[in-house]
């Protein structure tokens, strides 16, 4: 069985390499569910043909859509949105796509596809969301998608279709048809667009009116103007507060949140020019985030939350709005306001100008300022000091749950500001841990949360423990180009390495002009004690804190080098035992070859 499976590596791979490979194997490989639909996607892409090379990590090879692939959004493993706008894309619409069973949302606006309305869609029953405006598709509506009786929101607006319209979808609850030469219009008995938007009263009707009716007396005609004076100015008072609202549901979907500030969608648009591309930066499974500028000249990031229809998408924009507007700290990012309608759920923060610490490390542009020694250091006090004020100051904790290098962000001085807590989870104090489907991402997530599903504080230590060593080195927490040349793909296990041979100079990032050597080994060996692989050997952030400043940090790293050695001698002898058992079935497979010649 070894030697079926590792014929074809490299045999200058040692042991430890492939145990690597095997966990990723597995990983990729939990239910063969996502395998199924990591092939329809890959499926999808080629029909939709993405000339211009957006789409470039859906790779069947790798690991399953689920963990790592953009534009997708899972639960319970299964894939249930998809955001393909404004990608360029222009192929067809594959029926590769009706294997995602689970898909509730599919967002394809802004392109160029072609071809006809398939109607296999109308196998997708739990579509809520179905968004094909602004393409080129032709043809007729299939009469087969009246049978779509989940649907909540359906555009097919700026297609070149013609004929009839299925009379079922007429009770999708948003539809927009405008833009195309179906059969609608204010001619016939149905409408090409929801006719649901709240009518704006004007007051100069009311005036007219008053006017008349109070025409034979002067005095009437006083009080009644004086009266409608003071329902003016009461309207004034409230457009100030509420320019833009009339946008359909927008009233209906009222959060109470205090002092924020609740926008309307017409006020959003503007500022990020309608949602311009050219506007985004930054983008995952939620959506996308946007740079925008308000009426007042604020500048803002814009978040738009992709996948409002499926029963995660909800559930993460009322805990982030929650767990924000109760956790007030310099270090964490704050909620300047948000905005729903029936369609839309999209959060409003402070931009920051200075982008991420992912992009400082790995992504700068000629010219731009990167990331010197004591901004690092700074860095890793402030992130420390925000988490451990989620775990110890707040009733109930907070647990990030996806903490790394893009998720840290970085204000006009280049302080550390930790934001996206679309997967964070309020604790219950009395509880040691949560369990819940595995989210995150690869390389940062704690190995108990990965095998069992329970998540507690430890678990972001350790995602805070690999954040450390992205600020250190400047790499990724995975990297498959290490491989070629023979070392580890996990930074950890590098680091590790690196660090028993005494090579310093080889963990620190290339890019790093100067550095303090002794300020660098704390920050490693911190790093080193939050990812230890028990969750009761890490320390608490508060401990963290504290140890970064030196206090109490050489009695922990000397109780972590004792236990490293017993695991290193208990490895070894594992390695052993292991490349036996491999070369005695290699030797046999050979003898049998050589028989069977």
């Amino acid at each position: 069985m070894f030697g079926v499976f590792f014929s074809w590596l490299p045999l200058k791979l040692d042991v430890k390499k492939w145990l690597i490979l095997l966990l990723l194997l597995k990983l990729s490989s939990q239910s063969t569910e996502p395998d199924v639909e990591g092939e329809a996607l890959t499926d999808l892409l080629v029909a939709l043909n993405d000339s211009a090379g957006r789409i470039t990590d859906w790779n069947f090879n790798f690991v399953s859509p689920c963990f790592s692939w953009s534009h997708i959004t899972c639960r319970d493993g299964k894939v249930i949105s998809l955001s393909l706008a404004s990608l360029g894309l222009s192929g067809t619409l594959s029926p590769a796509i009706t294997i995602l069973k689970f898909l509730t949302s599919l967002d394809i606006q802004n392109n160029s596809l072609r071809g006809a309305l398939p109607d296999y869609l109308a196998n997708m029953t739990r579509l809520q969301n179905l968004n094909l405006a602004n393409n080129d598709f032709s043809g007729s509506v299939p009469s087969t998608w009246g049978e779509l009786s989940g649907l909540k929101h359906l555009d097919l607006s700026s297609n070149d279709l013609s004929g009839s319209i299925p009379l079922q979808l007429y009770s999708v609850p948003n539809f927009n048809f405008s833009g195309t030469r179906l059969s609608c219009g204010s001619s016939l008995e149905q409408p090409c667009v929801s006719n649901s938007h709240p009518q704006v009263s004007t007051n100069k009707g009311k005036l007219e009116a008053i006017i008349t009716s109070a025409s034979c007396a002067a005095l009437v005609l006083l009080l009644v103007v004086a009266v409608f004076a003071y329902r003016y100015h009461r309207h004034l008072r409230k457009l100030k507060q509420d320019v833009f609202v009339d946008v359909t549901g927008e009233d209906d979907y009222k959060i109470s949140l205090g002092q924020l500030r609740r926008f309307s969608l017409r006020e959003i648009q503007l500022a990020t020019d309608n949602f311009s591309e050219s506007n985004i930066i930054g983008q995952g499974g939620f959506g996308r985030v946007y740079r925008g500028v308000l009426l007042d000249n604020t500048k803002v990031a814009v978040k738009r939350l992709v996948d409002y229809y499926s029963p995660g998408g909800e559930a993460a924009f009322l805990r982030e709005v929650q767990l924000i507007s109760v956790a007030v700290h310099r270090n964490l990012l704050r909620l300047i306001g948000f905005c729903t309608t029936s369609s839309e759920r999209i959060l409003v923060y402070p931009f920051m100008p200075n982008l991420s610490v992912a992009y400082r490390l790995r992504d700068l542009k000629p010219g731009e300022k990167g990331l010197d020694w004591p901004t690092r250091k700074r860095i890793a006090f402030g992130t420390a000091h925000g988490l451990e004020y989620l775990h110890e100051h707040c009733n109930p904790k907070i647990i990030h749950r996806d903490l790394k290098a893009a998720n840290i962000l970085l204000d006009d001085d280049f302080e550390a500001v930790l934001g996206d807590f679309g997967l964070a989870k309020l604790v219950d104090t009395k509880m040691t841990h949560v369990t819940t489907q595995v989210r995150g991402t690869m390389g940062h997530i704690a190995p108990e949360y990965l095998s069992t599903g329970k998540s507690s504080e430890k678990t972001d230590v350790f995602g805070y423990g690999i954040t450390l060593l992205e600020l250190v080195t400047g790499q990724r927490a995975i990297d498959f180009s290490r491989l070629e040349e023979e070392e580890d793909v996990l930074l950890l296990d590098h680091i590790k390495k690196l660090q028993r041979e005494n090579r310093l100079q080889d963990i620190v990032d290339g890019n790093l002009k100067s550095y303090e050597p002794n300020e660098v080994e704390t920050i490693i060996q911190v790093a080193l004690l939050c990812t230890q692989s028990l969750p009761e050997d890490r320390p608490t952030m508060a401990e963290v804190v504290k140890m970064l400043q030196g206090v109490g940090l050489a009695e922990r790293w000397a109780e972590w080098e004792q236990l490293e050695e017993v695991r290193n001698r208990e490895f070894s002898l594992f390695s052993h035992q292991f490349r036996w058992a491999y070369d005695t079935t290699h030797d046999q497979e050979a003898i049998q070859l050589s028989t069977a010649r």
